[in-house]
């Protein structure tokens, strides 16, 4: 068993976790109170897309750890090890984009880049 695997799946899913309850409570409720576009459509349909959209994330996230699940429970071949390197490069992006984005205010980085050390640890 690849117990690296089995951590970054844990981080990408607890990431999905916190983002999709953090993101209800905290983030959409106001970025949903704003006045939508109007050639967009409807603000019930301009929040609806938000909303989809945001918690489209968490299961890209969840879909991610699911991988690295079953990655841990098989051996290293070389299509194991090419989806974890793209997983692992998945996550570092992300932390990149995070980082640069937020200026490092947002520690969303913190864990993505975390995610993509652990993963990437696990091909060797």
């Amino acid at each position: 068993m690849n117990v690296y695997f089995l951590v970054a799946a844990a981080l990408a899913f607890f990431m999905g976790l916190l983002h999709s309850v953090m993101g209800e409570r905290f983030f959409l409720v106001r970025l949903l109170k704003r006045e939508p576009l109007h050639h967009f459509g409807d603000a019930v349909y301009v929040n609806r897309t938000a909303r989809i959209a945001w918690h489209l994330t968490t299961i890209a996230w969840w879909n991610a750890a699911a991988i690295l699940i079953i990655l841990s429970l098989r051996s290293l071949d070389q299509t194991a090890f090419i989806v974890a390197r793209i997983i692992s490069n998945i996550f570092l992006l992300s932390g990149l984009l995070s980082l640069i984005g937020s200026r490092g205010r947002h520690l969303s980085w913190v864990i993505f880049l975390l995610i993509s050390l652990v993963a990437w640890l696990g091909t060797y």
